[in-house]
């Protein structure tokens, strides 16, 4: 069994063996070069991002979800500044002048914590989701701090175009993420504002974004700066381990001591974590995204 954090590279792919049980943050949506890899070498790729919990929520991806809300906004109000091209704003404002505006697309766990650092340094906040149970929880959390948005097109399209800084926090599991910040939009926003996309593993959710590193986290692109750092949690590695081990270790005691097969069998939370397996997609998302037939999981385990 290989666990690991970060998706395998090529050349990693490259040594694995038929049957070696790969445990990780995969992103196949995004990649369909891993994927094919991965298919190619008849393996069985358990992705971490897809297992989920008996609430419905993705426990192994909630504590990167956490890092990466957060440090968006460390990251956002760094950009805002005149040298990185930003508006040269501070994001909370001083007695006498008005705050950032942040507007936050997506109210899961890279929303929420997203939110909460940004109203911490005082600007103004907008949450955006299609889920009014999920804003309700938000104005119940939060209360008069933030506003919730009902997100549609013409909501984000307003909030968007007034924003400072833009942070796009959306997720579906397993597939791509979606485009609901258009490259029109971006064209219309203010000189100098900023856009995280939290969401670029997953393809990105702004039109305009495109994969970035740690050594070169930036680039403009119709006026606005863009920040989207593929694992942000890479920049804050120590913290980033020790969340992602609390929540991964017991997973990975399961698949150790009974053998996947049986770890899968006993736990469909687990079970919905597999991806790919001996060259089979056994994830609706993934293989809707690659254009790739789907097999179902226990089909798939049964036949083997």
């Amino acid at each position: 069994m290989i666990v690991k954090v970060k998706e395998p590279q090529p050349q990693e792919i490259a040594m694995m063996r038929p049957g070696q049980v790969l445990f990780t943050y995969l992103h196949l949506a995004a990649d369909p070069a891993q994927a094919r890899g991965l298919i190619e070498k008849d393996v069985v790729a358990i992705a971490y991002e897809t297992v989920t919990d008996e609430r419905g929520g993705l426990p192994l991806l909630a504590p990167m979800s956490e890092v990466a809300g957060r440090m968006s906004i460390q990251a956002g109000a760094h950009c805002l500044e005149m040298e990185q091209g930003g508006r040269g704003m501070l994001l909370g404002g001083v007695p006498g002048v008005p705050p950032a505006k942040v507007v936050v697309i997506g109210g899961g766990v890279v929303g929420t914590n997203a939110a909460r650092m940004a109203m911490g340094l005082e600007a103004r906040v907008f949450v955006l989701d299609k889920s009014l149970r999920r804003l309700q929880e938000l104005d119940f959390q939060f209360g008069a701090k933030l506003t919730t948005v009902f997100s549609t097109t013409s909501a984000i399209e307003e909030h968007v175009l007034s924003a400072d800084l833009v942070i796009g926090a959306v997720l579906v599991p397993g597939a791509a993420a979606p485009k609901l910040v258009t490259r029109e939009m971006v064209r219309q926003m203010k000189r100098g504002s900023v856009l995280v996309d939290v969401a670029i593993d997953q393809g990105g959710c702004f039109e305009t974004s495109r994969p970035t590193t740690h050594a070169d986290p930036t680039f403009v692109e119709e006026g606005v700066v863009h920040y989207c750092v593929a694992n942000m949690p890479g920049a804050v590695a120590r913290t980033s381990t020790l969340a992602l081990n609390n929540a991964t270790l017991p997973f990975v005691i399961a698949l150790a001591d009974k053998g996947y097969r049986r770890a899968l069998a006993e736990d469909p939370h687990l079970k919905a974590g597999l991806n790919i397996h001996r060259g089979h997609v056994t994830h609706p998302a993934v293989a809707e995204a690659l254009g790739l037939p789907y097999t179902p999981v226990d089909a798939e385990l049964k036949a083997a």
